[in-house]
């Protein structure tokens, strides 16, 4: 994967990919006060492109943005406007977007209530994130002994740069011992969510996904619950623990990098028949033809560039 592409947009202009840099004393680096979305551009059926979610995800951006106390600089419409733009300028039929809001140089210290706020957007090529393997076959996944955050020690409905250490140290643990994702349990012992997706499992062709307690709302994890209902299936939200979820028929994570991932293993433990299963198939299915412009009903989710 290369990140690099001809153009940035950098606090309100278009700028050279090699140009777009910060000061090494800004205050984000040090103390991990940003937050971040991700989003994807997909070319759809008609040969045209079109961005997946993007009015909710630049709402979630500016929400992130009021839970930390350092709002977004820019309206959510501007932000749009050049994320269209700069899809266009770097001539991309798909790709991976990336908007960050970050406290910028000034003082140090843990207040630095006069700092700027400095966004940027990036655009770059990013195929499946857990491997096309993964999408087809499933993945193998462990439960991390790192604890997910507590809603009363991190912002927890907040996509923050510094959340995220949190799931590095649970992603590096589990890919060293050779699984492909970590699985995380909330503070009270119950399953919440993966280093960066959410998680759904399957029991008699009925979905249980956790509920938005301590987890990020996922807006693939939105649009898949919507779409399950919609195609008639039970999804419920409920907390469950690590022991049921081995005893799951199917299981699948889901996020805007990940997509809809089957999981074929959790724990050594083969969950149904060791592949992806026929709920997930289904489902994933109908998902990559929304994403892909070829359902009608859906194309309220989709922003052509």
């Amino acid at each position: 994967m290369s990140l690099k592409t001809e153009k940035i947009w950098l606090d309100g202009k278009l700028i050279p990919w090699e140009d777009a840099q910060v000061h090494v004393l800004s205050h984000a680096l040090h103390y991990g006060t940003g937050y971040f979305e991700g989003i994807r551009c997909y070319a759809v059926a008609d040969g045209r492109s079109a961005v997946f979610r993007l009015a909710e995800h630049m709402r979630r951006l500016a929400d992130s943005g009021k839970i930390l106390g350092f709002p977004l600089p820019y309206s959510e419409a501007k932000l749009c406007a050049a994320t269209l733009e700069l899809i266009r300028v770097n001539k991309l039929k798909e790709c991976y977007i990336r908007p960050l809001a970050f406290v910028g140089l000034g003082e140090l210290g843990l207040y630095a209530p006069n700092n700027p706020i400095n966004v940027c957007i990036a655009v770059w090529p990013w195929g499946a994130y857990l491997g096309d393997e993964g999408i087809r076959n499933g993945i193998r996944a462990k439960v991390s002994s790192f604890t997910r955050h507590h809603v009363n020690v991190m912002m927890t409905k907040s996509k923050s740069t510094g959340n995220y250490i949190n799931s590095v140290l649970a992603k590096h643990e589990v890919k060293k011992a050779g699984y492909d994702e970590a699985i995380m349990l909330d503070a009270e012992g119950y399953v919440s969510e993966a280093s960066g997706e959410n998680i759904f499992m399957i029991r008699d062709r009925k979905i249980k996904t956790t509920p938005l307690t301590s987890i990020l709302p996922g807006i693939t994890r939105d649009s898949i619950i919507t779409l399950a209902r919609d195609k008639g299936y039970s999804v419920i939200e409920e907390r469950f623990t690590r022991d049921e979820l081995y005893t799951a028929d199917e299981a699948f994570f889901t996020g805007t990098a990940a997509e809809l991932t089957p999981i074929r293993e959790v724990d050594d433990r083969q969950l149904g028949a060791g592949r992806r299963g026929p709920v997930t198939e289904d489902i994933q299915q109908s998902f990559f033809d929304i994403i892909k412009g070829k359902n009608h009903n859906y194309e309220h989710w989709l922003t052509y560039v």
